[in-house]
């Protein structure tokens, strides 16, 4: 009777047999010979194994996106069939108190689709390079394979990756934390698992309701918002790309970035953070827009100081001021200057990063330029169909006072609120301004001391306004009399100037 150590060892000489007969094969046949025998053999087994497999990577085409597919097949199987999985791989989410479960690679778990059994692997396909490559080392290549009998090929590709899909985006929708990315200089692009984009979690606080605003500005903003992210089949119907432009400008302290974090919290979008100072020229400018994902935020702060995007449009007053601020260091740095000398991004690439060809890859996105001094920009950059809308953060006024009067002391009507009213039409006070003055300096500082603090710190802005303006005035009389005592003296040469010319023509007769 045979035992088992022989039928092993029987097993064991085959495999082996089989091993060497490959390598000759592989060694001695010509490729085109050893392709078209390889290709008959596949389609032998094909007609004995009566399973078809699907493949689905993490990185689709030339790496220029991300499949979508692979993250939604990932979400639906951590949530459902990775129950019945017998490893797992368990990550530890912020704010949660359990661990999210999901099936770890080398793995196999069986779902079941209308009475059809399904199978799904995952695996990673690990890169291979030489120790002395000076090439950066290729990613690894996640995929996840799914398994079915070939009877079953119409139901599987027709209704089941479907409603895996849709399932899929379902729950990364229910579990999705937003993120604030911001873009990593490219020099670093290309070492081991680098990335484009880093981020952290986005935890801002804010939100519409918070916001310090006129009520019917705000309910105008969030009625665009929305009818944004419902209009994808408009867009589509237009011809246009899913994107569309803010521009918000005004004073430093008027809420720019609040509205930001507003919008995104609103939407439930990530946010990009682009520092334009850091981007070589108008081909990294392209990476960094593929990178980005659809339901986002792309931001550019303070777009008047991140770099000089005029390209060819100087006139001469500003090639002059340039020149000036050539030998003043901290103009230059006021203006990027030592980090954006080194970048090449210009204005058309810019332009073609908010609606040219590229722009539409993907969808969904939402294209923010803050700034103090709209004047500086050049027009093409903030024209209607590239910032869609012009948003003006202004001086707080009454109604957005009574915002911040609840968010910071939790009152919505009080007697000092009439003289507040007055103060606030008389004078100039951002919403930054006015909410730190509205602040508790200690634990046992009552709403009424607040409102008595603003009041007086209004009517110190009041009168420090009015000496300023009479300071302006008072210049403004000095130079005109300067100006009237210059003709004075002018006149006065002038006239004896023909005197004495007309004294020398009466000598002469």
């Amino acid at each position: 009777m045979t035992t088992a150590f022989e039928l092993w060892s029987h097993l064991g000489s085959v495999a082996a047999g089989l091993m060497f007969a490959w390598a000759l094969f592989k060694q001695y046949f010509p490729p085109q010979l050893r392709a078209y025998i390889e290709g008959y053999a596949h389609k032998a087994i094909g007609h004995a194994y009566p399973y078809i497999q699907i493949t689905f990577p993490e990185i689709s085409g030339e790496r220029l996106e991300r499949c979508e597919a692979y993250s939604a097949i990932q979400n639906y199987l951590s949530a459902s069939a990775s129950a019945r999985a017998t490893r797992l791989k368990a990550e530890s989410v912020k704010d949660s108190k359990s661990l999210v479960l999901s099936m770890d690679e080398n793995e196999e778990v069986v779902d079941e689709f209308e009475g059809v059994k399904v199978w799904w692997s995952s695996s990673v396909a690990v890169s291979r390079i030489s120790m002395f490559s000076l090439q950066p080392p290729p990613e690894d290549r996640r995929l996840y394979r799914l398994t079915f009998h070939r009877s079953h090929r119409e139901l599987i590709t027709g209704s089941y990756i479907k409603y895996v899909l849709v399932k899929g985006k379902a729950v990364a929708a229910e579990n999705r934390q937003r993120k604030l990315f911001t873009n990593n200089p490219s020099s670093n692009w290309y070492y081991y698992k680098a990335s484009k984009w880093s981020h952290v979690a986005f935890e801002h606080p804010a939100t519409f309701d918070t916001l310090a605003m006129e009520p019917n500005k705000k309910s105008e903003i969030m009625n665009d918002l929305l009818k944004f992210r419902r209009g994808k089949e408009y867009y589509e119907r237009i011809g246009k790309a899913w994107k569309r432009g803010y521009l918000l400008y005004g004073p430093p302290g008027t809420g720019k970035s609040t509205m930001i974090a507003a919008m995104a919290n609103f939407l439930n979008y990530d946010v990009y953070d682009l520092e334009l100072t850091t981007v070589k020229d108008n081909t990294e400018l392209r990476k960094l827009l593929i990178e980005t994902s659809a339901k986002s935020i792309i931001v550019i702060e303070d777009i008047d100081c991140s770099l000089d995007l005029t390209g060819q449009r100087k006139t001469k007053k500003r090639k002059k001021d340039d020149d000036e601020e050539k030998a003043d260091a901290v103009k230059r740095m006021a203006k990027g200057g030592e980090e954006s000398k080194d970048s090449k991004v210009t204005l058309s690439g810019l332009l073609n990063f908010i609606d040219g060809l590229w722009s539409a890859c993907g969808g969904e996105r939402i294209i923010v330029f803050t700034t103090n001094f709209v004047e500086r920009l050049d027009p093409a950059l903030i024209r209607r169909g590239r910032m869609d809308k012009h948003i003006e953060m202004s001086y707080c006024c009454f109604e957005s006072f009574k915002v911040l009067a609840w968010n910071y002391l939790g009152v919505e009507s009080h007697p000092l609120f009439a003289t507040v009213r007055r103060l606030l039409a008389e004078t100039k006070m951002t919403p930054a301004d006015v909410a730190e003055n509205l602040m508790p300096k200690s634990d046992d500082e009552n709403e009424e001391a607040c409102l008595e603090g603003l009041i007086e710190a209004l009517q110190k802005a009041k009168e420090d306004a009015r000496k300023k303006s009479e300071e302006e005035e008072e210049e403004k009389a000095a130079a005109a009399g300067e100006a009237e005592a210059t003709a004075a003296r002018a006149m006065t040469w002038e006239e004896g100037q023909l005197k004495l010319s007309g004294m020398k023509e009466n000598a002469m007769h």
